[in-house]
């Protein structure tokens, strides 16, 4: 297999938060991934466990506490100078959860979407700004007409649309969407998603996929990270997480999901996974290679006792 380069490498990044002199919550604790360009990464886990800030820290709203973030070859995770922010602000864009509270309540949705193009001065006149923002209106399934009303006007669905098509404009190389689909009605969320799928073929623009629902990790994604608590304990591609978990808390989150069979839903036994006493420290495991693109976080110990399990 050829060598491809990574679109974003993320190298042990840590993001931790003072919360006072003697305290600080450790929300991200040495993660490293690589995204490759056009592909799907979803990172899951349960609240809290450090996905949104991940996401956050990567595209510079947060202050890395250390580690390196390349993207497209560039370090951006020290001190950045204006043509790296420029570069980081257009080649990476970020969707976010909540569609109502990232639009402006008093801006059209033809300035909300065009914001990116008049902070960087991406367009020679009035005519081609409008020209860009229809045309990616229409990308995301929303019609001209839409571009003179305000977001108060619209249901969840088509805002999040809104936000997608804010985040297209810029023809950005990697998007971070951040929960993007749940904060909306499911059979809304599949529509959102299918549309993703479909403007990714169609601009080869790479995802990073950060989500609690794993039925829909499984659906968009090429390879999935599982983070619990701050550390990233499985990361493999799609296949190989679902059909060999190895850690447990991955094997507690798949258990978790319903199955459509109602014979199958009745046997299913949700396993339980409490970190504080399963005398797991993630702080002592290593990243073990487990085959294919199959990584787990853990001690020799733990991992052989988890491959006699999983074989059995």
């Amino acid at each position: 297999m050829e060598e491809r380069t990574p679109l974003l490498e993320v190298k042990d990044l840590k993001q931790h938060f003072k919360v006072n002199k003697k305290y600080s919550v450790k929300a991200v604790d040495g993660i490293s991934f690589v995204i490759y360009p056009g592909e799907t990464y979803g990172l899951v886990g349960e609240s809290g466990s450090g996905k949104s800030t991940t996401g956050r820290s990567i595209i510079r709203l947060y202050e890395p506490t250390s580690g390196t973030i390349t993207f497209e070859g560039v370090d951006i995770s020290g001190k950045l100078s204006q043509h790296q922010v420029k570069h980081l602000r257009t080649k990476m864009q970020m969707i976010f959860q909540d569609p109502m509270a990232c639009l402006n309540p008093r801006k059209k949705v033809i300035d909300i979407i065009a914001e990116g193009l008049d902070i960087h001065h991406l367009c020679k006149d009035e005519k081609e700004r409008e020209e860009k923002v229809y045309k990616i209106l229409e990308l995301v399934g929303l019609s001209h007409e839409h571009a003179m009303r305000y977001p108060h006007q619209f249901s969840g669905g088509q805002r999040q649309r809104i936000g997608i098509a804010r985040a297209l404009i810029m023809d950005p190389e990697l998007i971070i969407a951040d929960e993007a689909i749940s904060a909306l009605d499911v059979s809304i969320q599949a529509q959102v998603v299918n549309l993703m799928k479909e403007i990714q073929k169609q601009t080869n623009t790479a995802y990073l996929f950060i989500a609690h629902d794993l039925s829909m990790v499984k659906y968009i994604s090429d390879r999935i990270g599982v983070l619990h608590l701050g550390h990233l304990v499985e990361t493999g591609t799609t296949e190989e997480i679902f059909n060999n978990p190895i850690h447990p808390y991955t094997k507690s989150l798949l258990s978790a999901i319903p199955h459509a069979n109602p014979h199958v839903e009745k046997k299913r036994i949700a396993l339980a996974y409490d970190y504080a006493t399963s005398g797991i420290d993630y702080n002592l495991g290593t990243q073990h290679y487990l085959g294919g693109e199959h990584y787990v976080l853990a001690t020799d110990e733990e991992l052989e006792a988890w491959s006699k399990k999983a074989e059995i």
